[in-house]
């Protein structure tokens, strides 16, 4: 596959998560979001190119870094093409000057390299994987680690106004009481909102999309730790109003609010 091809492939799987919420359809966004769980890691452009060649896919790496956890490619298995960041050289007429460093030369371009899911593979076991428990364990204390990390104040109030939980920038309080899945996602869905809307905002953004973001952002987490008791809201559907950019900068945001927070998860 050429980069161009990737570039295309990437583009129209942005129209169809569009077409499917246009038409009311929550499920294909609701795979997306699931697989950001499991590729948390990737961008999100190779997000949608993993679910577009493989949505089956559950752990994917290059071949040599599954020959070094002892694992091989099955033969006549078919790579998964994603995009990889080089830098490159650029050409210049006149030599740089001697202030001018080096990176001043080169330039960012994506080329195409492949990665293979675990299903692809034989070998050595790889360690389990989190499953769904229904409750956060460990990841609980690590998530309000996390908060004093990001220089956040977490506090507890007995009535928030019927809200669970409330993000004041710099400081989020949650109601007291909650049990330990819902104190964990109300946590992180408003983590979310420290991370990504507090101060300048987006072009276009609205409450009702911060929120949905936010919500996103508490689903992806909740499936990458195996808390089985988060589910898509079908009001995702909401995320998209016609505009495949818009859509895009969401969907983006979402991503980048779960990598950190996950980073400092697992």
């Amino acid at each position: 596959m050429k980069t161009e091809d990737a570039k295309s492939l990437i583009e129209e799987q942005i129209k169809s998560l569009g077409t499917a919420l246009e038409e009311g359809r929550s499920d294909q966004l609701e795979s997306f979001l699931s697989a950001m769980a499991r590729f948390h890691r990737y961008s999100f452009g190779n997000v949608l190119l993993i679910m577009a060649q493989k949505p089956d896919s559950t752990h994917v790496a290059g071949f040599h870094t599954w020959k070094s956890l002892g694992r091989f490619v099955k033969s006549g298995e078919k790579g998964i093409a994603i995009l990889a960041p080089m830098l490159i050289k650029t050409e210049s007429p006149d030599a740089p000057s001697p202030s001018q460093s080096e990176d001043e030369t080169k330039a960012l371009r994506f080329r195409v390299v492949y990665v293979f899911d675990v299903s692809q593979t034989d070998g050595e076991p790889l360690p389990e994987f989190a499953k769904a428990t229904g409750e956060p364990g460990e990841y609980a204390d690590r998530l309000k680690s996390l908060t004093r990390q990001l220089s956040i104040e977490l506090e507890y109030a007995e009535h928030l106004g019927g809200a669970l939980g409330v993000s004041k920038g710099g400081k989020v309080v949650l109601q007291d009481g909650l049990d330990p899945a819902q104190e964990f996602t109300t946590l992180v869905h408003e983590l979310a909102h420290e991370i990504l809307h507090h101060g300048s905002g987006r072009a276009g953004s609205t409450k009702e999309s911060r929120e949905l973001e936010a919500e996103a952002v508490a689903y992806v987490v909740a499936q990458a730790v195996g808390l089985d008791t988060a589910r898509a809201s079908t009001d995702y559907i909401k995320l998209y109003h016609g505009d495949a950019q818009q859509l895009t900068q969401s969907l983006e945001a979402v991503r980048k609010a779960s990598g950190v927070i996950l980073e400092g998860l697992l």
